[in-house]
């Protein structure tokens, strides 16, 4: 009897100990912009319990829309969010007090393929002259994407202009862009995955090339946190940015099928077949940041993209909304 109460007791202790483990859990509630296996790394340090190993237990939304992750970022609603470093841009230029700052990097390139109706060999963006392309919300950074890199190619862009040489369409909603093309709008098309795997293995459009291998490296996707709560809670920052970089890490290292079953419990309504295709041509344009710091560079021609696009004035500086301290920190430990 004294056996199995001692053996009682050691697990209820057990049980104790296991319980104030989880509940010491420091709680975040992180925004992303859209649910998007471009995003594959964070979904990866997710699913390999990363982030429980340094204390923090992540309550994921999506906030379907940069507007309404800096909203919730502003209020308070949330503490960190996954978006574009755009925002962050627009808001400084605007005064704002309370303003950005991004502490980590998670994506560094343009993540979108452009498909046409018939195969063409040997595509190259002149093969765009005289056509039209459908790429977009005006302003959003796909778009300005694409326009920045058909400039740079030399070619006359018009917005929703067709006496341009490349006429860019901006009418059509993102969400909207496969089925305007299938049902005849636009002669090109620019798409992000999983969209483009399916209409290869559909047979119904083809892939010309990714705009990545055009762009080169931008400051794409990153992490952001309001100032006043970075300065106030840089031992959560640290450990957010530590549990990234081992998802970082592992998507470095793993094969593309390793990583889809990672993240698949995120992507439920994609065949694993098909995830792992999305996976591999990710990392064929080398889409994912192999740490957390933060790319002077990329930030640098993301303006420049801005600024082409006439959605920018001048550029800011890059120190003013980027801090490096934690992410070297992590990377050097």
């Amino acid at each position: 009897m004294k056996k199995i109460l001692m053996t009682l007791s050691l697990g209820l202790m057990i049980f104790a100990m296991v319980g104030c483990k989880k509940t010491n859990l420091t709680k975040i509630k992180l925004a992303e912009v859209a649910r998007s296996v471009f995003y594959a790394p964070q979904y990866v340090a997710l699913s390999k319990g990363y982030f429980e190993e340094e204390g923090l237990k992540i309550d994921l939304i999506n906030a379907n829309g940069a507007d309404k992750v800096t909203a919730a970022l502003l209020s308070g609603d949330v503490q960190i969010g996954l978006q574009g470093p755009e925002p962050t841009i627009y808001l400084y230029k605007n005064n704002r007090a309370n303003y950005l700052i991004n502490f980590a990097q998670l994506t560094r390139t343009d993540g979108s393929f452009i498909f046409g109706r018939e195969k063409i060999d040997n595509f190259t963006l002149n093969d765009l002259k005289g056509k039209s392309i459908l790429g977009g919300r005006k302003g959003g950074v796909p778009e300005m994407t694409l326009e920045y890199v058909l400039k740079q190619a030399g070619l006359e862009v018009g917005q929703d202009d067709d006496t341009k040489e490349v006429n860019v369409r901006t009418d059509v909603a993102f969400a909207a862009l496969t089925g305007a093309f299938l049902d005849g709008e636009g002669d090109f098309v620019s798409l992000f995955e999983p969209t483009a795997t399916t209409l290869i293995n559909q047979k119904r459009a083809y892939l010309l090339g990714a705009t990545a291998d055009y762009a080169g490296e931008i400051a794409y996707t990153a992490y952001s946190t309001s100032i006043e709560y970075f300065n106030q809670h840089k031992d959560v920052i640290e450990k957010f940015t530590r549990a990234l970089y081992k998802g970082q890490q592992f998507v470095q290292n793993a094969t593309d099928e390793e990583i889809a079953r990672e993240i698949w419990p995120f992507f439920t309504d994609i065949e694993l077949d098909v995830l792992i295709s999305v996976v591999e041509r990710y990392r064929s344009i080398n889409a994912w940041c192999i740490n957390p710091i933060f790319s002077e560079i990329g930030f640098d021609r993301l303006q420049e993209i801005i600024i082409t696009a006439g959605e920018l004035d001048t550029k800011v500086r890059f120190s003013d909304l980027v801090d490096l301290t934690i992410a070297k920190k992590v990377v050097e430990e």
